[in-house]
Parts: structure tokens; C-alpha cells; sequence
């Protein structure tokens, strides 16, 4: 895997990958030293990294006691997914007239890394596999600023995704899903594009609803 450029990005890049595969739980304390001594670094790219996760609700940070893992509630959750459906239907609406033959490649491309991931059961690489599909199929609407709350947004909940993704049926519903939007998109349907977005995001939280409490999330398991 590509070293990011800089060290914070690197850091940054492997507290969001712990968050995800559940090496660091919800409400876990985060050991800045002893996280900083295992990635080789000093804490002061692992200080502003935390801080950018406290700005997307990943870690919280408390007076006297330091950061520690969020515990995200549903309802939190629900805010999120609305917000995304809101910023996202209107990208998905400007992309699907703009997609060129090299979008579509990259679509289909980052579907087949997240079918991969999803047979190997890697949960890790399914995540960032299905990130690029998403943003493969919403950057052709050339909406940067709408685009950085969408990323925002993504970064909230990738911890959720992880628990989604434990499921071998989600996985597969995962894989179905993204088929019938590969073929929306190579079509340029847009309102059918925006709707099987909307069906796959809801499926997402349905699913999840059996799994977090209405208070607080119990963390991924298996």
C-alpha cells in the first residue's frame, strides 16, 4: 500500500483503519503514546489526526481524560444517512449526464475491488473498495464543495459499515445492489441511479437498526 504523503495523513489513514476492523473500540480510551510509539511517529501528527476525527465524530475528546473511541447513536446515524441522501441525490443527478467512458471504468473497476474484498471477507479493504465506488459515481458532477460534506459525512460512519459488512448476506445484498447501479450509470438513468442509491442506503440502516441500540452503538463483533 502507497505511503500517504504526509506523516499525518499516515497516521490519520491507520486510526480510521483501527476504528473500522474494531482494534479500537467504541468508548476505548486512545493511548496516544503507545499508538504513537507503534506507528514509529511523534505525537504531534497523531495529535492533529485525532483532532480531524473529533471534527467527524469518530473520537470525543474530554477534559482530564483525553480521547477516546465515540459511541454513536442511532440517532445520529439516521441524521447522517438523511443528510447524505439530501447532498447525494442531487450529485448522482448531475453526474449521470456527465459520466464518460473512463468514469464508468472506474465505477466498475472499484465494484469488482469490493466483490474481491467481500469474497475474502476482508472488511477493511470492502470499505474502501465501496468509498471509491460511491465517489467514482458522484465526482463527475463536478460539485467539490458538496463533495467535502459528503466525504465528512462517509468518514462519521465508516465504523458502521464494518458491522454492516460482519453479515455474509449484507455482503452479498452489497455486491447485488452495486450491479444494478453499475447498469443505471452505464445507461445514464438518473432518476433510477438516485433511486437504487437511496434503496442501498436505506438498506444499510434497516439492517443496522437490529444491531445498534436506540443509545449507543455496541461495537462490531465476530
Amino acid at each position: 500500500m502507497r505511503r500517504p504523503p504526509t506523516t499525518q495523513e499516515y497516521v490519520l489513514d491507520e486510526l480510521r483503519r483501527s476504528i473500522v476492523s474494531g482494534e479500537l473500540q467504541p468508548g476505548q480510551p486512545i493511548r496516544q503514546d503507545s499508538i504513537a510509539a507503534g506507528m514509529g511517529v511523534s505525537r504531534v501528527p497523531l495529535r492533529e489526526a485525532l483532532k480531524t476525527l473529533e471534527a467527524e465524530g469518530q473520537v470525543v475528546y474530554q477534559p482530564h481524560r483525553g480521547y477516546s473511541v465515540a459511541e454513536l447513536s442511532l440517532a445520529d446515524l439516521l441524521e447522517v444517512y438523511r443528510m447524505r441522501e439530501l447532498l447525494e441525490s442531487e450529485a448522482a443527478t448531475v453526474a449521470a449526464d456527465r459520466l464518460t467512458d473512463a468514469d464508468l471504468a472506474r465505477i466498475t473497476d472499484a465494484g469488482q475491488d469490493v466483490e474481491v474484498a467481500a469474497e475474502d471477507g476482508d472488511l477493511v479493504a470492502m470499505i474502501a473498495a465501496n468509498r471509491r465506488f460511491h465517489f467514482a459515481l458522484l465526482e463527475p458532477a463536478g460539485m467539490p464543495r458538496l463533495l467535502r460534506v459528503v466525504r465528512t459525512l462517509w468518514d462519521a460512519t465508516d465504523a458502521y459499515r464494518a458491522v454492516y459488512y460482519n453479515s455474509g448476506t449484507n455482503r452479498t445484498r452489497v455486491r447485488r445492489e452495486h450491479e444494478a447501479i453499475i447498469s443505471a450509470a452505464q445507461d445514464r438513468r438518473a432518476a433510477d441511479l438516485v433511486r437504487l442509491l437511496a434503496e442501498h442506503r436505506d438498506h444499510a440502516v434497516d439492517a443496522l437498526r437490529g444491531t445498534i441500540g436506540e443509545d449507543e452503538w455496541a461495537g462490531p463483533t465476530g
